[in-house]
């Protein structure tokens, strides 16, 4: 039995009663990476047992993909992909640009998956179907914004200095040819992607956890969702969303070179 709306809303809401009371609290922050910065905070880690109590209590046939926590049957059909704050640094700086997601996996393919944002109080949901958006512009569809060539295209990246060699130089050359392009919004530009408001999402790196959850909301909201070479997203690695499948070859063959 797959999980409802009903489900993914109590795994969110869990999350936020985590998180939502530390936000602009001034946190103390973990460094988890020795020579680098990967900030963690009490928040990242009581957010996602949270989130794992539920899970476990309900599908305790299904494994867990985590990013605090480690994993826990990777083999199984159903498993869930989990990033209790994505944008650490976002939350620790008081931007309310971070995100709680949720994805659920069948067989290694994204099919359902939850954005939220408790501080801006929206939330993007992808029930296998289709995405919907609930927040203060009330519940409503949504879809991608489609039609829109590489040269008039609005660009999102999480920052520029996370690219390096042949990736740097690929990214440089999509963002020569785009219309606009910003910074530093995390997992709220895919949200943004899903809605129509952005056209492309590139990233480099990311972990399985970081996508998880928006896969589905990108791609059950008519875009498109892979690796830079074409393949699948699920596990991470250089990621390329876009709008629409036109859009989406487009930046495709610049990237592959």
């Amino acid at each position: 039995m797959l999980p409802d709306r009903e489900f993914f809303d109590r795994l969110a809401d869990a999350a936020k009663a985590e998180t939502l009371p530390r936000f602009r609290t001034g946190i103390s922050v973990v460094n988890k990476e020795a020579g680098g910065f990967d900030p963690v905070t009490e928040g990242d880690r009581a957010a996602e047992a949270a989130i794992r109590a539920l899970i476990e209590l309900d599908f305790p046939e299904h494994g867990i993909l985590g990013e605090e926590f480690g994993n826990v049957g990777l083999d199984r059909d159903y498993v869930w992909v989990i990033d209790p704050i994505d944008g650490t640094r976002a939350f620790i700086s008081g931007l309310p640009v971070w995100g709680t997601l949720i994805g659920l996996y069948h067989k290694g393919e994204a099919v359902m998956g939850i954005m939220d944002q408790p501080f801006t109080g929206e939330r993007y949901f992808a029930d296998g179907k289709t995405a919907s958006y609930r927040g203060p512009g009330g519940d409503k569809p949504i879809t991608t914004r489609t039609g829109v060539d590489l040269a008039d295209a609005i660009m999102f990246t999480t920052t520029p200095h996370m690219y390096f060699g042949e990736a740097k130089t690929r990214f440089e050359t999509i963002e020569g040819k785009v219309r606009l392009s910003r910074y530093g919004v995390d997992c709220y530009a895919f949200a943004l992607l899903a809605s129509g408001h952005i056209d492309l999402v590139l990233e480099s790196g990311v972990k399985a956890y970081d996508v998880g959850g928006l896969i589905p909301l990108v791609e059950q909201a008519g875009g498109v969702v892979t690796d830079w070479n074409g393949g699948p997203a699920e596990m991470g690695g250089n990621v390329v969303a876009a709008g629409s499948p036109e859009l989406h070859a487009q930046a495709l063959a610049l990237l592959k070179g």
